[in-house]
């Protein structure tokens, strides 16, 4: 494991993933998921894979540590629909004391890739399975119920190590 002291910069996570139809009032008439959520879908991307590494958001917030986004990127690539069983992929791009940054991407699967994937094979920059719907990136900071920024170290230092071990190639499969 890294030295608690050190940031771990922008050193990539492995792939987290999460499956979710897509439910009637998350589409327009022509049966088109909004683009807003999307938005929805990359925070329960983010709840499954802490909750994955052993934390709930639950418990971060009864710590007195929350986690705003400050920054938001996506990309639409093709739309999801009405009743389609989609994956979205999880993981930390960038971790620090004080911030942290997560790519995510939207993908239809057939029933052979979700049977088939496997998250260590695709750690190292290959190419996720599936049919990309939307990719995009958010950014946050750690803050306390006060809105003041807070070092995650001194703060939920179990979850500090949690993501440590996550981005160092440790944590749950």
């Amino acid at each position: 494991m890294a030295d608690m002291g050190k940031d771990m910069g922008d050193k990539l996570s492995r792939w987290y993933r999460t499956t979710i139809r897509v439910r009637y009032q998350e589409s327009d008439q022509m049966g088109v998921v909004y683009h807003a959520n999307y938005l929805n879908w990359f925070e329960i991307g983010r709840t499954e894979m802490i909750r994955e590494l052993g934390i709930t958001y639950r418990s971060m917030e009864e710590q007195g540590v929350l986690l705003p986004v400050t920054d938001l990127d996506m990309k639409f690539s093709q739309p999801a629909r009405y009743d389609d069983e989609i994956t979205i992929f999880t993981r930390m791009t960038s971790f620090s004391k004080l911030r942290i940054k997560y790519a995510y991407e939207v993908r239809r699967l057939s029933a052979e890739e979700r049977g088939g994937w496997d998250a260590m094979a695709c750690a190292e920059g290959q190419e996720l399975p599936g049919e990309l719907l939307v990719s995009g990136s958010t950014s946050h900071v750690w803050v306390s119920r006060e809105w003041q920024p807070v070092r995650l170290d001194k703060s939920a230092p179990e979850l500090y190590a949690a993501l440590e071990r996550a981005l160092a190639g440790g944590g749950v499969s």
